[in-house]
C-alpha cells in the first residue's frame, strides 16, 4: 500500500510553495492537496464551528487541488475526513512564504497550526517554511523565489519519517530554511521566545476616521540555539515540537503556591 500524504497551507492554492511541496512528495505515496480559498495567515488554530463550510475541486498547474472556503484547519479536518478518508501517513503544511519562528509562531502561524492539527488528529505532520524578506511574504505569484533547497530538505525529512516515523515525543517538526543558506544542514534547536516586537500604527482613512496597523520589528538578538539564532547563521532549523503545552514545574510546589 502506497503511504497517503495530505498538503496543505495557508497561502491559498495559487502559492508556488503549494506547487514546490507537490513536486518533491507526488511520487512518494498517494498525494492530496487541500487549501484555504485564499490567503490565511496568521489566523492559528482558528477553526469554523459557527458556519458551514464548503470543499469545491479545481486544477491549478496540472495539480488537483480542494480548496475550501474556511481557515488552515478546516482544511486539515475536510482533507482528513472527506479526501482522503483516513489519517494520513503523513501531512505537510507549506511550503510557506515566510519563515514561522518563535513561540509567536507555534500559536498564530496557520501553517505550523495545520500541522499541530493534523498530529491532534493522529497524523505524522511536518510545518516548513521559506525566509523571505516582509515585502515578498504574501507575493504568491512571484516568479523570483528559491525553493530548490527547501525542497531538498522537505524530501529528506519526508522520506525519513515515511521510513521511520517521529522521533519519540515529537508531534510536529517546524522546519525553516534559510533565504541565502550558507550550509546545507540542519539543526535541531529551540523556539525563540519572540521573533517580533509588536508594534501599532494609528492613521487616518479618507473620512477622518481612525484605523490601525499591527505589525513587528524583528527583535536584534537571538540566544543561541534558538530557531532564530540557527537562521540567522545561515543553518536549516529543525524544532521538535510537542502537543502537550503544558508548564514543565514542580505540581506539589505549584499546588502549596496556590493553596497558601
Amino acid at each position: 500500500m502506497k503511504p497517503k500524504i495530505l498538503i496543505t497551507n495557508d497561502d491559498g492554492p495559487y502559492s508556488l510553495g503549494l506547487k514546490a511541496s507537490y513536486s518533491v512528495l507526488k511520487d512518494l505515496g498517494e498525494v492530496y492537496v487541500v487549501a484555504p480559498m485564499i490567503q490565511r495567515s496568521g489566523v492559528g488554530r482558528s477553526i469554523s464551528i459557527m458556519t458551514p463550510i464548503r470543499m469545491q475541486r479545481i486544477n491549478v498547474n496540472d495539480v488537483e487541488i480542494y480548496v475550501v472556503d474556511g481557515t488552515p484547519t478546516d482544511a486539515i479536518i475536510l482533507g482528513i475526513y472527506e479526501v482522503v478518508g483516513e489519517i494520513p501517513d503523513l501531512v505537510v503544511s507549506g511550503i510557506n512564504l515566510g519563515e514561522n519562528l518563535s513561540t509567536e509562531a507555534v500559536t498564530t502561524s496557520g501553517t505550523v497550526c495545520s500541522a499541530l492539527e493534523a498530529a491532534t488528529q493522529g497524523s505524522k505532520a511536518i510545518a516548513i517554511s521559506l525566509e523571505l524578506p516582509d515585502h515578498e511574504k504574501f507575493e504568491m505569484f512571484s516568479k523570483d523565489f528559491d525553493f530548490e533547497l527547501a525542497k531538498r530538505i522537505l524530501r529528506r525529512i519526508a522520506e525519513r519519517v515515511l521510513r521511520s516515523g517521529m522521533p519519540r515525543g515529537v508531534d510536529v517538526l517546524n522546519v525553516n530554511v534559510p533565504s541565502n543558506a550558507r550550509f546545507e544542514r540542519m539543526v535541531v534547536t529551540r523556539l525563540a521566545r519572540r521573533l517580533y516586537s509588536t508594534r501599532v500604527e494609528k492613521r487616518l482613512d479618507p473620512r477622518g476616521r481612525e484605523y490601525y496597523w499591527i505589525y513587528g520589528v524583528e527583535v536584534e538578538r537571538a540566544e543561541v540555539g534558538t530557531d532564530i539564532d540557527a537562521l540567522r547563521k545561515g543553518f536549516i532549523s529543525v524544532t521538535p515540537i510537542s502537543l502537550d503545552l503544558t508548564s514543565k514545574v514542580d505540581f506539589r510546589s505549584l499546588e502549596r503556591w496556590l493553596n497558601e
